[in-house]
């Protein structure tokens, strides 16, 4: 018997052209995602003019998107798919530090530096100690760790974001822990910065009456042999965005003072990492 598409049996029509599927987990993603999308539709029942303008938007989502600026990672940052995936795949356990988005603005290849080093090269901007140690959930210090750091300027700017006018590595650094766990580094205070809005991510928050400014932060990236790799982003605290935050990224244990130390702000934040469970699996098979 042919199974012919009407509006009531639309998803399950579909879905059976999947059944041939030869990857199991890509067959459940595809089911899933075809149910979800065919009762979005017949929950808004969306016009052929509304439905265009969608697959408009989602055009020129790719358009402006290159090597430098993605703005499939903003568009899923600003739903707050981002930061739900990265709560999924990185659930907290007692001890750890909390995860949050990796944001559109970290490129690979920063340069590895001494502990101590300034990654402020434009020198903008109030200057900020950032120090702290590395540990397991235990807090006991972690040797060889890490920490990837990434920043925006004292003007909201990422290097990313102004070639040939940054340093492209202005503000980006990699710094690794001795046995003692600890880390420090100089750079600049961190300000609020508007995500970009000339792309259709900007007509969605303004067609929707949101504001672009995410609070001030600094980002981290640290890793650590037979540990979790951790994404996060430590903020000031009495930043006037922090629950304003277009991304969702700002947990509530990621916010520190940033007191004003003699000449520059003093930031002391410690890390802690969860224990690679696929590492330790691997281990225990061995």
């Amino acid at each position: 018997m042919v199974n012919y598409f009407t509006e009531e049996n639309s998803a399950e029509t579909v879905i059976e052209r999947l059944k041939d599927t030869p990857d199991p987990r890509l067959k459940e993603i595809m089911t899933a995602a075809i149910r979800h999308l065919h009762a979005f539709v017949k929950e808004v029942e969306p016009t052929l003019e509304e439905w265009m303008q969608a697959i408009q938007w989602l055009t020129r989502v790719g358009q402006i998107s290159d090597d430098k600026r993605q703005e499939w990672i903003l568009a899923s940052d600003t739903l707050g798919v981002s930061m739900l995936v990265e709560t999924i795949n990185h659930r907290s356990i007692e001890g750890a530090t909390e995860a949050t988005v990796l944001g559109p603005f970290f490129v690979p290849g920063s340069p590895d530096l001494p502990m101590g080093a300034d990654i402020c090269l434009d020198k903008k901007g109030e200057r900020c100690l950032c120090e702290g140690v590395v540990t397991d959930q235990r807090g006991r210090p972690l040797e060889g760790a890490v920490l990837d750091v990434w920043m925006g300027n004292a003007e909201g700017f990422y290097a990313v974001q102004q070639p040939g006018v940054q340093d492209e590595m202005n503000l980006r650094g990699r710094f690794t822990t001795g046995p003692d766990g600890k880390y420090w580094f100089w750079t600049t205070k961190p300000v609020p910065y508007p995500i970009p809005t000339d792309g259709p991510v900007g007509d969605m928050l303004r067609a929707t009456d949101r504001q672009p400014y995410r609070p001030a932060h600094v980002h981290f990236m640290v890793s650590a042999p037979g540990y979790e790799t951790l994404t996060t982003h430590v903020f000031p605290e009495g930043d006037p965005f922090l629950d304003k935050d277009p991304v969702f990224g700002v947990k509530e244990s990621l916010v520190i003072p940033f007191p004003k130390t003699g000449d520059h702000v003093h930031a002391v934040y410690d890390f802690a990492l969860k224990p690679d469970v696929a590492v330790k699996a691997a281990a225990a098979a061995e």
